[in-house]
Parts: structure tokens; C-alpha cells; sequence
């Protein structure tokens, strides 16, 4: 019941996140096509099972939330801040057994003024279980935290500081 190769627990997405979990986190380096991009997954484990013995649906967009407002913090160059949730669109596409290992990569679409909007994919053992969009507003910033240093990632590109060049 181990995460892949590289991916190391992680606390992301605050306390709620962090209590729903384990999360794990993993940066995929730039393959020449694309930038580098964060990677989260987690096992499918019994405190995350609906009546049916799959991942819960709440569970999946959880998930799917904190995968899609992190990819914002971590492929992006804007600063550090409080991305509330201002609308998150879900779909999901097919059960994520119990056991199974749910991963998801995200990509950043628009960062305006106020708000981010992005897009993820979610998997579980490789079949595609959930698509997800979703759209942040730009909060205050956010001081640095013991869960920002878990999340220097081996290949990951040091994050500025604010108001760096």
C-alpha cells in the first residue's frame, strides 16, 4: 500500500486536507512540451470509502480542490496567498476502487488581478476517475509555513519570495 516511486507525504491544503488524508506530493520536471508540475495522489484507504467500498465522492473533490488551487501556489510565479474557492466543477468518470492509488496533475489556465483558473485530471491506478475546473480569488499573502519547506520537492524550482524579480 505504498505511494509510487518519489512521492513523499506532504501537508497541503490545510488542517481539513491534512485530516482527510495522507496526501503525497511529487514534482514532474519540465518534459521539453510542458513546465515542471506538482503531482498529488493518495491510497484509497477505509476512512475514505462511500457505502459502496469505492473512494467517496466528497473525498474525490476534496482532492481535486486542493490539487487544482496548489498547482497555482507551486507552476506559477505568483506569490504565496489564501486561494478561496470560488467555484469548483466536477466530473466524475468512474469509480476509484478501494486500495487503488488516486493520483492528479493539474494545469494552470489564467492568472488575473484577483483570480487563477485551472484544471486537473485525476486517476486512480492509471484509469481516469475525475476531471475537474475550478476558479480562486487571489487572497492576502500567506506567511511561509513548516508545509511550505515539505513542499521543496527534489526537481522542484525554488519559490521567490515576495516582491522578488
Amino acid at each position: 500500500m505504498n505511494a509510487p516511486d518519489g512521492f513523499i507525504v506532504v501537508q497541503i491544503g490545510g488542517v481539513f486536507a491534512t485530516q482527510n488524508g495522507p496526501i503525497y506530493a511529487r514534482w514532474q520536471p519540465a518534459d521539453g512540451a510542458a513546465e515542471g508540475r506538482l503531482q498529488l495522489g493518495f491510497r484509497v484507504l477505509p476512512h475514505h470509502a462511500n457505502p459502496g467500498n469505492a473512494c467517496h465522492g466528497g473525498m474525490l473533490g476534496t482532492f481535486a480542490d486542493v490539487l487544482i488551487s496548489s498547482a497555482a501556489q507551486y507552476q506559477t510565479d505568483i506569490p504565496r496567498t489564501f486561494l478561496p474557492t470560488i467555484s469548483l466543477q466536477t466530473d466524475f468518470v468512474a469509480p476509484a476502487p478501494m486500495g487503488s492509488w488516486v493520483q492528479g496533475e493539474a494545469q494552470v489556465l489564467r492568472v488575473t488581478r484577483t483570480l487563477v483558473f485551472s484544471q486537473g485530471l485525476v486517476h486512480a491506478d492509471g484509469e481516469l476517475v475525475m476531471r475537474a475546473s475550478g476558479v480562486f480569488r487571489r487572497g492576502p499573502l500567506l506567511p511561509d509555513t513548516d508545509s511550505d519547506h515539505g513542499l521543496r520537492l527534489p526537481g522542484m524550482p525554488p519559490r521567490r519570495a515576495p516582491g522578488e524579480a
